[in-house]
């Protein structure tokens, strides 16, 4: 195994992160009601081999044990999502005593572990109660959410500091209401950018209540940009595909977020599909509202170019129609995902450029067909070539002047990763989903190892 002997600035942060749903499991208890997710992974033929998240990695009940392996490892911090249904199970109203202990008792653990707790208000599990009102359709949901977050932060903001509103709102709207992989599985383009909207507005009505709940918090929001690249040797409609893609995929957030607009072109190349009348006056003020950091979470990059004649060029992203998908390059992870370390240094790079704000890596990993062999461990060669690769990236990055204060590997746990089921293992750790016992992979081996020669040097 390649030695790994970049370093990085005094301060930065090695971290872990996983999401609520995928993990938690213990579904109906404690008073929690069903998301989202609950229902779409119960709908047959949603997800891969019927799998859902009733149980996934029973991180409910054995979070302590689940903390002391993040002990073990070295990591300086915890990325986690918080469930929205086990705290107000109805969407909105009363909060849940019993879900706002277990959050209690998680912070508690990882500030005892001398792990700082940074906490996602939300990665994708709507209220189910909520998603039968419209859900992100309904303009009253950034009302329902900035409750949500006040209840949440205002339970643990004594203790954290760092609080992000949205995890990648673009697989929230235009993956789950255009392409329809996610909960709630629709597929209409219009209802995406809707959906879109709305989840910007919810995310900029939140800060400033963040900031009442928790004076000092450090707010961020995790976006999942993604490089664009078209044919090497492309024409003009091969560049306007690039561009109409990366207004899909990237400026669809970037635009309102940090700049307060929609991205050039955007609005022009949607007109056929509606006249934007759910953009109201003030919004995007509202979504604009002054950040303290961006979460970026990347995997691969993305490669288009313009349909050509006699072929089939429908595309359910917004002003994407006449765009094609071109083949990943090889190598591929186990997801058919190409990696490209030079790609993960460009959408870092351009990510603080848009947002003007330090960066930290809230998500990065790989799956892989990982086994426990003979001798007990798993020898995931693949996934310490990959995390040494895109960490040598984010050095790159530093060292070429961009702001990147940490990283989280993608993920602690194999869990249940959404529409594959528990198909596809991400894992620094990996679970036996029959006895839920973990074993330490050894890409959670080198990833120790590397934060202990940073704290070392």
């Amino acid at each position: 195994m390649t030695s790994f002997t970049r370093t990085f600035p005094d301060g930065f942060l090695f971290g872990t992160a996983t999401a609520s749903y995928q993990i938690e499991g213990a579904v109906a208890e404690d008073g929690r009601r069903p998301s989202i997710w609950d229902t779409f992974s119960h709908t047959p033929g949603k997800v891969a081999n019927g799998d859902t998240g009733d149980v996934a990695c029973d991180h409910y009940h054995r979070m302590p044990a689940d903390v002391a392996i993040m002990t073990d490892l070295g990591v300086d911090a915890y990325r986690f999502s918080v469930a929205w249904p086990r705290i107000v199970p109805a969407g909105e109203g009363a909060p849940n005593p019993a879900g706002l202990a277990f959050y209690d008792r998680l912070v508690d653990e990882l500030l005892g572990a001398g792990i700082r707790p940074v906490v996602t208000l939300y990665h994708w599990d709507l209220p189910q109660a909520l998603d039968d009102r419209g859900g992100w359709l309904n303009r009253d949901v950034a009302q329902w959410f900035t409750e949500y977050t006040r209840t949440v932060v205002g339970a643990l903001g004594d203790r954290v500091s760092n609080w992000t509103t949205l995890n990648e709102p673009w697989c929230s709207s235009v993956l789950s209401y255009a392409i329809g992989d996610h909960a709630p599985g629709h597929h209409d383009t219009l209802e995406s950018m809707v959906a879109a909207h709305h989840l910007m507005l919810a995310h900029g009505a939140a800060v400033p209540v963040i900031r009442e709940e928790c004076p000092g918090a450090e707010v961020s929001v995790t976006l999942n940009p993604t490089q664009v690249w078209g044919p090497a040797d492309g024409d003009d409609l091969d560049a306007d595909a690039v561009r109409r893609a990366d207004n899909a995929l990237n400026g669809l957030f970037f635009g309102p977020i940090f700049h307060g607009a929609y991205p050039d072109g955007f609005l022009d190349d949607t007109a056929h599909l509606t006249d934007h009348a759910y953009i109201h006056d003030g919004d995007l003020r509202t979504i604009s509202a002054p950040l303290d950091n961006l979460g970026v979470n990347n995997y691969f990059p993305t490669r288009v170019r313009a349909a050509r004649d006699g072929e089939d060029g429908r595309n359910p992203m917004p002003g994407c129609d006449g765009v094609v998908a071109d083949p990943p390059h090889p190598p591929l992870t186990a997801m058919g995902w190409e990696q490209s370390p030079e790609s993960h240094r460009l959408i870092i790079e351009r990510s603080a450029r848009e947002s003007g704000l330090p960066l930290y890596i809230t998500e990065n990993g790989s799956a892989w067909d990982d086994t426990v062999d003979a001798d007990g461990q798993v020898h995931d060669a693949e996934r310490v070539t990959y995390l040494q690769e895109h960490l040598a990236a984010v050095a790159d990055a530093i060292e070429g002047g961009t702001d990147v204060r940490g990283y989280f590997a993608w993920s602690l746990l194999d869990n249940f990763e959404w529409a594959y089921g528990y198909d596809k293992r991400f894992g620094i750790v990996h679970v036996d989903y029959d006895s839920q016992v973990r074993t330490v992979k050894d890409s959670g081996l080198e990833f120790a190892r590397i934060i202990a020669a940073h704290h070392d040097r």
